[in-house]
């Protein structure tokens, strides 16, 4: 692994980082999570028009700039750092590249150039608050997060011969839900007997039946949304004129968004260390110029051991975010699929990766549940050290806590993603017992 960061890469932080100085700062982004959309449209107009910022890992055919999961990872690192309030995680991160996974060739090319140029946002539905198990981050995807029977989650039913499909349910927690101009929702199909979970495309502002109301978050800056579906006509992703392929869809679709998982956590952890890191920046600002007993609080022994072990911890958990993006990027090539009807996409590389290439999963859920961690330490610290000045409206550190705590509730917890990365390095294995014994 070759640790250093290309020039590229090094303009794609230097120009955001540049940009989001002077149009995002604390009062702008307060101000932003109060408008309808929960973001400044004005500012996503000019990331996307100026930088390509949600095309940033979509291919070059279809309006992207064909970057990979690095460059992206580095962008977020910037936005984290200033709590940046935009659609980028749920519309490149999350149904982006679903679309481009199992997508037909039209509704590729019907969908992933509004996404790449910032002028269509999305968000994924999945129900409950079922996030890091629909994207394999805390065990085996199996499906069984979408609910299973009659009840629960979102229950899916062809009609006219499946040619067309009627979505009925709800789902909470859906990241910026409220104002996305296309849902991808997880549902369920097949009743018990053939019980599976398919994706299907919903445009809002044009179906019948839907309901959307956001909902009163702990971080504003990240809103949520309440979806209830009624009756609403969709169309299948990844839609198949033979209805037999169906079945087979739906293993694409437990692998798809396996794979999109792995790359969500490393954008997340780096996202994360953004966030801490300029947390940490704040605190030591501050340690400089707050005084008591009449010298600045930074050159008390204590002080400045705190916020050196803060440090420490900022740079390790961004050497896994870093090596995350890394691994995620050289995942293998898969073998193309067959059989499952002209026009359909094949399936990622991860989500048909031989036995044994698991270690950027492994990676990324390692990344992630690091950087989660060193962000609720850091900003916890930062309030501590602020003082009582640190939990009020007017000062941003709390934003920072806020961040911290919202994203371990969304994504983790942390103990279960360590619990499942190292299940998946068979570190619980009967072999791996064996050895501990005989050590």
């Amino acid at each position: 692994m070759d640790a250093s960061l290309s020039e590229e890469q090094h303009r794609i932080r230097r120009t955001l980082r540049e940009l989001l100085l002077k149009r995002c700062g604390p009062d702008d982004v307060k101000a932003a999570v109060r408008t309808g959309t929960g973001y400044d449209e004005s500012l996503w107009r000019c990331l996307a028009g100026q930088l390509g910022l949600p095309g940033l890992a979509v291919e070059g055919q279809y309006g992207g700039v064909g970057c990979g999961p690095t460059e992206l990872a580095l962008a977020s690192e910037e936005t984290g750092r200033v709590l940046l309030p935009s659609p980028l995680l749920a519309t490149a991160g999350l149904v982006a590249p679903l679309v481009a996974a199992l997508g037909t060739s039209r509704q590729r090319a019907e969908l992933l150039p509004g996404l790449a140029a910032g002028e269509l946002t999305a968000a994924l539905v999945v129900p409950g608050c079922t996030l890091p198990a629909a994207l394999g981050l805390t065990g085996p995807n199996d499906g069984a997060w979408s609910g299973g029977g009659r009840a629960g989650g979102v229950q899916a039913r062809p009609v006219d011969g499946g040619r067309s499909w009627r979505l009925y349910g709800e789902a909470r927690q859906v990241l910026d839900g409220h104002s996305a101009g296309l849902l991808l929702v997880a549902a369920h199909a097949g009743g018990y007997a053939r019980s599976r979970t398919l994706l299907f495309v919903v445009r809002p502002r044009d179906a019948r039946g839907v309901v959307r109301t956001r909902q009163t978050a702990l971080d504003e800056t990240r809103p949520q949304a309440r979806i209830e579906l009624r009756d609403t006509e969709a169309e299948l992703l990844g839609a198949d004129p033979d209805p037999v392929s169906v079945p087979g869809l739906a293993d694409d679709v437990c692998g798809a968004l396996t794979a999109v998982g792995e790359r969500v956590a490393a954008v997340l952890a780096a996202e994360a260390v953004g966030a801490a890191e300029r947390a940490l920046e704040r605190t030591v600002e501050y340690a400089r110029v707050r005084e008591q007993f009449g010298r600045p609080i930074g050159s008390f022994q204590a002080v400045k051991h705190r916020l050196a072990d803060l440090y420490v911890a900022v740079q390790a958990a961004r050497s896994a975010a870093y090596y995350a993006a890394w691994a995620v990027g050289r995942e293998p090539e898969a073998e193309p699929r067959t059989g499952r009807g002209e026009g359909r996409s094949q399936a990622p590389a991860a989500a048909v990766s031989p036995p044994g290439h698991d270690s950027a999963r492994v990676a990324a859920g390692l990344a992630l549940a690091q950087a989660l961690e060193t962000a609720r330490i850091v900003a916890g610290e930062a309030v501590q050290l602020h003082g009582g000045i640190g939990v009020t409206w007017e000062h941003d550190v709390q934003l920072y806590f806020k961040r911290a705590a919202s994203d371990e509730l969304l994504f983790g917890p942390v103990h279960r993603l360590r619990d499942h990365a190292a299940r998946t390095a068979g570190l619980f294995g009967a072999g791996a017992g064996r050895e501990a014994v005989a050590l």
